[in-house]
């Protein structure tokens, strides 16, 4: 797959699995497993790359007497998860032409 593609698609994975509740790093990575997997060193980018874009908000707060760093979606990552939708509709399209063609040659 595409890197720009994956990358774009693991954004917004972040950013869904942030819709029910803010949450923090380990259990973003456990939520994902059923969709994708992903580790600690690729999803800790993923998650500042969309603080300073401003998708999501952090926080910290005690949790069993340490400190917990949570993650919540903001509006602006609603948005780009809707973006996303929009823009996916179009791939499938793509993606219909694609594959007609090429069972057209079969």
């Amino acid at each position: 797959m595409d890197i720009q593609l994956k990358r774009g698609m693991l954004d917004v994975c972040v950013l869904s699995a942030l819709l029910r509740e803010d949450s923090y790093g380990y259990k973003i990575i456990k939520d994902l497993q059923p969709c994708v997997e992903i580790s600690e060193s690729t999803l800790y980018p993923i998650l500042r790359r969309l603080e300073g874009t401003g998708a999501l908000s952090v926080y910290s707060a005690e949790h069993n007497g340490r400190l917990r760093k949570y993650y919540a979606i903001t509006q602006s990552g609603r948005e780009r998860i809707q973006e996303f939708l929009e823009e996916w509709k179009a791939m499938l399209n793509i993606y219909e032409y694609i594959k007609g063609e090429m069972n057209r040659d079969e």
